[in-house]
């Protein structure tokens, strides 16, 4: 591979991580996504992880890239406004303590959640 090759590889990548998280609504924490993924015809929502505890969780692991959450609906309940939800934290190039090297980390959890942040009075 050339050197113009690889100069054209940075550049895309560059562009393709700042499309990223412009198309990310910033956020402190992910209620607001929840409720968006709830509301959206779609089921899903997505944004980026902004402010003090952001910034602190970067510093400790070393982080590349801001921290993106994605919330998608695996289930609409009967009850208006309440979904079972799976929500997606990642992060790249964080350096975990005895790991050889900087990698994506991610984690993803499941929540039963209404609009009203209670969680549904049924499962149906």
């Amino acid at each position: 591979m050339k050197s113009s090759d690889f100069a054209c590889l940075a550049v895309t990548a560059l562009v393709a991580s700042n499309a990223t998280a412009q198309d990310r609504a910033p956020v402190q924490d992910a209620r607001p996504l929840l409720i968006a993924a709830i509301e959206a015809p779609d089921g899903q929502s997505r944004g980026v992880l902004v402010g003090e505890i952001a910034d602190a969780i970067t510093r400790q692991f070393k982080g590349t890239s801001p921290i993106y959450i994605d919330v998608t609906t695996e289930r609409r309940y009967t009850q208006a406004g309440c979904s079972r939800l799976n929500v997606r934290f990642w992060q790249e190039g964080v350096q975990l303590p005895g790991a050889a090297a900087p990698r994506r980390q991610t984690i993803d959890f499941g929540i039963n959640y209404c609009r009203d942040g209670l969680p549904p009075k049924s499962l149906s």
